[in-house]
């Protein structure tokens, strides 16, 4: 019997054959800790008496979710990790520096690999045909003490999607709309595997999209087959050596087949309080918007801040809408300053902060008002995330949002184009 990704890059990590429904201990090549759920795991390893990480090289601790802190308890978590790295030998990107799915993308995540965070959204890494899923800070405590991990081997929902995107629709619209249709738990723990020719067009930038937004389905991992937009995005930072096909066998048993043409695909927003609270732009309605957010470990990349650069030019953001606009990374900022785009910002009287997760998680840098819109690019959109829970946050890609803060409502961008 065939095997797909997932049930591959495991047998290889446990050294024997598996498949869905097994349980098993792994072995675990990356882990990831945040600042928002990195201090327990720190504090569990010490209660469990482990006092040192099996290996350094593969564990990063990201100062990214309070980034610079609000407050000094958060400070003082920051004291803590940065105790840690110092300790134990392991990577520490500082406040500033950037998300830590992006850093994880550019910097370490690699085909084949068995990558664990303590973030949900630790799925990203699926893109670069990685098997990356997010666990409680016990388990990713262990793993670095250990370098294994138990999971169960999920089952794979298989999506084929094929056709081409039309003008103004995104990776994120096709998420949102992949979400809608599934529902809030409609993909629980399984991993979702992306194929067919839309999938194979889109650049890496537009896989970490989808990727990222396959927990939001309820899935373990949201994988990709490693191609030559992979390997062309390992070559962009510097790590052409790590590439290594990973693909599905033909034969490969998966629980369920979803097949999708995006021609017709739409514009998409998310409304409150669920993701997959899904409806076409040009259904939802008069939606007055006070605050966009453009950023986050979804949309926060150079391609993303490229398309709202271009919609923005020449024109002027309406009175009543404030924007933020928040690189997911360092790199992404630099480069974004040397093809002008921020001067485009800027001109667009726009807030342009510092690279991390901003306004995403409702910690600083854009809480809502009571009764306040806020249109956000991220991917959640629960009640309270944005730090009020009488606030109210739509999703949407770049472009969406980029229209809806020329207008100050939820636009359809495809007039644009």
């Amino acid at each position: 019997m065939g095997k797909t990704i997932s049930e591959k890059i495991l047998s290889e990590h446990c050294g024997r054959d598996v498949k869905a429904d097994d349980f098993v201990i792994s072995k675990v090549d990356l882990c990831l800790l945040q600042d928002g759920t990195g201090p327990l795991a720190v504090r569990q390893l010490e209660l469990l008496g482990i006092k040192k990480v099996v290996n350094p090289a593969s564990i990063a601790v990201f100062l990214d979710h309070a980034a610079p802190c609000p407050r000094k308890e958060l400070a003082n978590d920051h004291i803590t990790l940065r105790n840690f790295a110092k300790k134990t030998g392991c990577y520490l990107f500082e406040v500033g520096e950037g998300v830590c799915h992006q850093l994880m993308s550019e910097l370490f995540t690699s085909p084949g690999d068995v990558l664990i965070g303590a973030d949900s959204h630790t799925c990203t890494g699926g893109a670069l045909g990685a098997f990356a899923t997010g666990m409680g800070s016990t388990d990713v405590a262990v793993a670095m003490g250990l370098g294994k991990t138990w999971l169960r081997i999920p089952r794979t929902f298989g999506i084929l999607v094929n056709g081409k995107f039309p003008d103004g629709v995104y990776a994120k619209d096709f998420m949102l709309y992949l979400i809608g249709t599934l529902g809030a738990e409609g993909a629980t723990y399984r991993a979702l595997e992306f194929t067919g020719e839309a999938m194979e067009a889109l650049p890496m930038s537009e896989r970490l999209v989808i990727s990222n937004m396959a927990v939001e389905a309820g899935a373990k991992t949201g994988i990709f087959p490693s191609d030559k937009a992979t390997k062309a995005y390992l070559k962009q930072h510097g790590r052409e050596n790590r590439f290594k096909q990973v693909k599905s066998d033909k034969d490969a048993k998966f629980e369920k087949e979803i097949k999708i043409e995006v021609d017709k695909l739409a514009p998409m927003v998310s409304l409150p309080h669920m993701v997959d609270n899904v409806k076409p732009v040009d259904k939802v309605g008069k939606v007055k918007v006070n605050q966009v957010f453009i950023g986050s470990c979804t949309n926060g990349r150079i391609e993303d801040l490229r398309v709202v650069a271009e919609l923005w030019k020449g024109r002027k953001r309406n009175p009543d809408t404030r924007v933020i606009i928040t690189p997911a990374s360092k790199d992404v900022y630099m480069n974004a300053a040397k093809e002008g785009l921020l001067e485009i910002f800027l001109d667009f009287d726009a807030i342009i902060t510092n690279p991390g997760c901003g306004a995403c998680v409702g910690v600083h840098g854009g809480i809502l008002g009571d009764g306040e819109v806020c249109l956000s690019t991220s991917n959640r959109n629960f009640l309270g995330r944005m730090g009020n829970p009488k606030g109210f946050v739509y999703l949407s890609s770049p472009a969406t949002a980029a229209v809806s803060a020329i207008k100050g409502e939820i636009a359809d961008p495809r007039e644009y184009f």
